[in-house]
């Protein structure tokens, strides 16, 4: 059995990530980022996933990017809210966390390299999230081709990393209906960016908009709360 790190953050993406991971027989290995965002109440919905999937082992790390501010998910700017699909679909919104993914994926070759793993799967997407440029597919080639150049196992020639991402050229609604089909429990997942001191979804920021309009034309109740 193949070991691999999932970046799980317990969103639709990163679950239904882990989910294809589980299918192709992998020995899941989930690793959650605490950075500070404003979304916290995701690490403990990535905790619920983590134990649905079976993983042999989560680990949370900690990297408080708070400090360094620069987005709305780890500083005080406001979250967007009530945006239209086209508002959306175009330019780098305020909710990208500056170098977030290359953080992350960094983390995740380090562990990966500790445990011999030799894939790290991301639920990097491209349809309908425009705007976020380390999400995209020459970013993932970029970083994959670092990995093997800038790690002991890699140079070595005793690891070669690849970073996969399933959903890559998938929209919302392929994702649920694909997690469906491989049995996800959607009612485990946070989306919201800007949740009240419950957890509950605001409704109206564009990772909640785009979340509901994944369920619509997916065909499918949403499981989660919403304030509005």
């Amino acid at each position: 059995m193949n070991r691999a790190v999932v970046l799980l953050s317990g969103g639709i993406d990163s679950t239904t990530t882990m989910a294809i991971a589980k299918s192709e027989g992998c020995e899941l290995y989930a690793l959650t980022i605490d950075y500070g965002q404003r979304h916290v109440h995701e690490i403990e919905k990535a905790r619920l996933v983590s134990k649905f999937f079976n993983a042999k082992k989560q680990i949370v790390v900690s990297v408080n990017l708070r400090e360094i501010g620069g987005s709305a998910l780890t500083s005080s700017i406001e979250v967007p809210a009530n945006r239209t699909q086209e508002e959306i679909s175009h330019g780098i919104p305020v909710t990208y966390v500056p170098a977030r993914n290359t953080i992350f994926l960094a983390i995740a070759l380090s562990w990966a390299e500790v445990i011999d793993a030799d894939t790290i799967f991301f639920g990097a997407n491209v349809v309908d999230y425009s705007g976020y440029p380390d999400c995209r597919p020459e970013y993932i080639r970029a970083f994959e081709s670092m990995a093997n150049l800038g790690t002991r196992k890699g140079v070595e020639g005793l690891t070669e990393f690849s970073v996969k991402t399933p959903l890559i050229n998938m929209t919302k609604a392929e994702i649920i209906l694909k997690g469906i089909e491989l049995g996800v429990d959607y009612s485990l997942t946070h989306s919201c960016y800007d949740p009240g001191e419950a957890g509950i979804a605001c409704g109206r920021c564009d990772s909640c908009l785009i979340r509901k309009k994944g369920f619509i034309e997916a065909g499918i109740t949403d499981p989660v709360r919403y304030a509005l």
